[in-house]
């Protein structure tokens, strides 16, 4: 996004770093979590910003490169592992913090897409999520999974894992097929 919208090293680290902590910062706030995730450890912001500095650094025929062709498919993939990876974890997180069920669902959904959403507000445009994606349904579906096999006594190893295959799986299918859902016909 940073690179499609023309912005300097600070803009790239900014948004790298929106996108990398601020699903989870959502929930830890939410949850009454403190500190935040990262404040007491910044190991993942530190991640972040090498991250976006490294991309930055590789130069636009580079980046493009990788958003296109096949390396534009990695990103994709890994994009969708992240997401299913991040809603799970959300979960659990949320669980442990003693929430309810349902809690447990919106806050596994907001850790793995409000980054994205939050990256995307801050770069002017409307959030990819929000655009007849499968994305925040596949995390719900995952969160979903995930805590009703906790409740009916699966080990949460277990339940973790299903809900990521859930969440990944649908993803997955929607990438393949191009699924997508019905938009509502905007309105002026």
């Amino acid at each position: 996004m940073a690179a499609r919208k023309g912005m300097d090293p600070f803009g790239f680290a900014l948004l790298a770093t929106l996108t990398g902590v601020g699903g989870g910062t959502v929930r830890d706030l939410l949850i009454g979590a403190r500190p935040v995730f990262w404040v007491g450890d910044p190991s993942d912001v530190l991640v972040c910003l090498i991250v976006a500095e490294l991309v930055f650094a590789l130069g636009p025929r580079r980046v493009a490169w990788i958003e296109g062709g096949r390396q534009g498919r990695v990103l994709i993939w890994a994009d969708a592992l992240g997401l299913a990876l991040f809603a799970v974890s959300g979960t659990g997180k949320a669980l442990a913090a003693g929430v309810p069920a349902l809690s447990a669902v919106a806050l596994g959904t907001i850790t793995a897409t409000f980054g994205g959403i939050i990256r995307d507000i801050f770069a002017g445009t409307l959030p990819l999520v929000l655009r007849q994606e499968i994305y925040v349904t596949a995390a719900a579906l995952g969160a979903a999974v995930m805590v009703a096999l906790q409740a009916v006594g699966l080990d949460p190893f277990v339940s973790a894992a299903a809900g990521f295959v859930a969440a990944f799986g649908l993803r997955a299918l929607a990438i393949l097929r191009g699924w997508s859902l019905p938009a509502f016909p905007a309105r002026d």
